[in-house]
This record gives structure tokens, C-alpha cells and sequence, in this order.
């Protein structure tokens, strides 16, 4: 099932202790048979969730730097790249520029991007991200992972609805990305409120003068605790899993959200395993079981079905 060789770059963040970014990213990459060059947008002793942590953060310029490096030595060739959670706008935009120079000399590169904003109506990166995203981000990338609050801000309209999900998921893919999944909304389940609905569209060409978009819909069961990282896995998983299902976005979600899954349920064991019985885990013991769960990541057991819908345009 593995196809070797494929070559991507990551820009996230690291941290020295978790999984987060990078940490969060590259292993599972690698265990799916991707070469994952990484550059470090941060170096943190530890995610922020916890009560104290330190480090240094990468500014735009040290990022160019560091790209001319790898360009210097012609090993700046990419099938893909992956990026995550920014807070500095000129490194967003050096982001766009390395993306669009590696487009140049690979048409065929694809650009997966998590628009980290916000979530549940609130902002956590500064506001003056957000045209960043929306005006070259979003149309620079090909697969794109926001959650329903920020897929409402890049588009500016309102989800209340499954049929306002649709028409935000094709308003993005206007704006560019040919795969988009709304990772977390707050559409009723079907399956009731345990559960969360993930709602995902594609968007083929099949010829000149016809497309055709392929949907999904996932109900994903409801976790009580707080993880860091997950989104980022997530990002990582959708891509790997499109890699090998290009034209099939319905088991490309079904592996995805089966990995996390697994993933999730493992860490959160353990950690009330650490916590002890009526005790809160805490960040530390949260910290995504990521290495335990090897063989789920490699060949994941489909605990998610996808509902799935065809519409031509």
C-alpha cells in the first residue's frame, strides 16, 4: 500500500516534549512512507497548555534562510507541503512565496493547509491573519482542514444548516483548494448529541466542460478532554490517506478519522490510567499516544463510516 519517495515539506511548529506540529506530524508521515523534510516555526520545551513553557520562535526571514539552504543544494524538490498554526503575518506570506516557488518547478506539488483561526466563535491568532489566509493562502492551497468557524470567516457566511455547509465548502473551493473538509461543525448529528458532524467535498475534473464534487459526511463520537495536536495529526492523516485514495475523499475520511480515533481512545485510557480513578488527567498525561499507536496509524481499522453524495457542475 505504500508508495515511497514522496517528498514533503512541513512547516509547524516543535516542541521538545508531546506531540504537537511537526512532532505531531512527521512520525505518522514517516510510518506511511513519506521522506518528511521539516522546518521548525517554533521550538518549544512543551505546548503551551501547560503551566510553564520556553523556546524560540522563527521569524520570516530565518525561514527564507533556511529554504535558501535547501534550495542551494537542488534538494528543493516536493510532492507536497503541510502547514499548520501561525500568529505572524510576514511569515505567512514567506510561506505563500516558498509554496508558489515550489508550484513552479513541480505544477503537479499539492499544498495542504490548516487555516488555523479560531474555533466555537473566537479568535487565537491575531485578526490580521485573517486576510493573510483568505487572500493567499486559501487560493495557493489544494486541500484545506477548517473547522466551521473558520471556514465561515474565510468565506463569510453563516453555517446553520447541512445545505449552508455545501455552499461554503464549494465557495472554497472557488477561492482555490480542490479539497476541502470542515473538520468539527455544529450541525446536529443523526446519530444525537454524542456525536459531532465532519463534512468533507471534492472537487474532480473529469473533462473540459464538466466537474463533478464528490461529498462526505462523517458523524464523529464526542471526547471529553482537551487535546493538543489533534488537529494537526488530522491535517497530516488527510493527507497521507488522499495520497493514497486521490479520487476516493469518502475512505480517504473513513482512514483519517478511523487514526484518530484509535489514536484518541489510546491516549485518553492511559491518561485516566495516570490520573488515577475521579481525578482530571492533565496536560502532560495527555499528550497523544502517538509511537503505542503505530500499527493503527499504518492500517487503521474503519471504526467511521462516511455517508457520501455525488453532484455534477
Amino acid at each position: 500500500n505504500k508508495i515511497p519517495g514522496s517528498k514533503l515539506l512541513s512547516i509547524q511548529s516543535h516542541v521538545v516534549r508531546g506531540y504537537v506540529g511537526n512532532k505531531s506530524a512527521s512520525f505518522p508521515l514517516q510510518v506511511l512512507g513519506f521522506e518528511v523534510d521539516s522546518i521548525n516555526s517554533v521550538q518549544f520545551s512543551n505546548h503551551t497548555g501547560y503551566s510553564h513553557w520556553k523556546g524560540q520562535v522563527l521569524t520570516a526571514d530565518e525561514l527564507h534562510v533556511l529554504y535558501e539552504g535547501i534550495k542551494l543544494n537542488n534538494v528543493h524538490h516536493y510532492d507536497y507541503v503541510l502547514t499548520g498554526y501561525t500568529r505572524d503575518t510576514s511569515f505567512l506570506e514567506m510561506v505563500v512565496d516558498i509554496v508558489q516557488e515550489l508550484k513552479r518547478a513541480n505544477p503537479n506539488l499539492v499544498y495542504v493547509c490548516d487555516p488555523v483561526l479560531g474555533d466555537h466563535g473566537s479568535m487565537y491568532v491575531p485578526e490580521n491573519l485573517h486576510p493573510v489566509y483568505k487572500n493567499k493562502v486559501v487560493p495557493v492551497a489544494d486541500i484545506i482542514t477548517p473547522n466551521q468557524f473558520e471556514a465561515e470567516l474565510l468565506t463569510g457566511k453563516n453555517i446553520s444548516t447541512e445545505k449552508d455547509a455545501v455552499e461554503v465548502m464549494d465557495l472554497l473551493h472557488k477561492m482555490g483548494p480542490d479539497t476541502v473538509v470542515i473538520t468539527s461543525s455544529d450541525l446536529p448529528s443523526r446519530l444525537g448529541d454524542r456525536f459531532l458532524v465532519s463534512l468533507g467535498s471534492q472537487r474532480t475534473c473529469k473533462c473540459v466542460w464538466s466537474r463533478s464534487t464528490q461529498r462526505v459526511r462523517m458523524e464523529i463520537p464526542k471526547v471529553d478532554a482537551v487535546f493538543v495536536g489533534t488537529g494537526d495529526l488530522f491535517a497530516a492523516m488527510l493527507l497521507a490517506w488522499t495520497h493514497h485514495y486521490p479520487n476516493d475523499l469518502k475512505t480517504a475520511c473513513e482512514k483519517t478519522f478511523s487514526v484518530m480515533h484509535h489514536v484518541i481512545k489510546r491516549t485518553i485510557s492511559y491518561a485516566h490510567e495516570l490520573a488515577g480513578p475521579g481525578r482530571k488527567p492533565s496536560p502532560p498525561q495527555l499528550e497523544l499516544r502517538m509511537v503505542q499507536s503505530k500499527a493503527d496509524i499504518e492500517d487503521p481499522a474503519i471504526v467511521m463510516e462516511g455517508m457520501d453524495g455525488q453532484t455534477g457542475g
